[in-house]
């Protein structure tokens, strides 16, 4: 399965390897789609691969980190 989101995170967060920490802790792939990163904010299109269940544990954890997730409308990047 593969979901799209977009991810919006804080200043505290900006600086932090969630991606590369999701990719560990949880049987997922990240792919980043787009991403736009600045010292105050980071927004990012990510697509997430892996098992249902999985792919929500990843989403749960970017969301306890206090990252905001929203599905991409559609599920298309293009």
């Amino acid at each position: 399965m593969k979901k799209r989101v977009y991810l919006t995170y804080p200043k505290e967060q900006v600086k932090e390897p969630l991606l590369y920490q999701v990719g560990r802790k949880f049987d997922v792939v990240t792919n980043i789609r787009q991403a736009t990163i600045s010292d105050k904010i980071g927004l990012v299109a990510l697509e997430l691969e892996g098992e249902p269940e999985e792919i929500e544990k990843a989403i749960e954890y970017f969301i306890e980190k206090g990252v905001k997730v929203e599905p991409i409308e559609l599920d298309i990047i293009e």
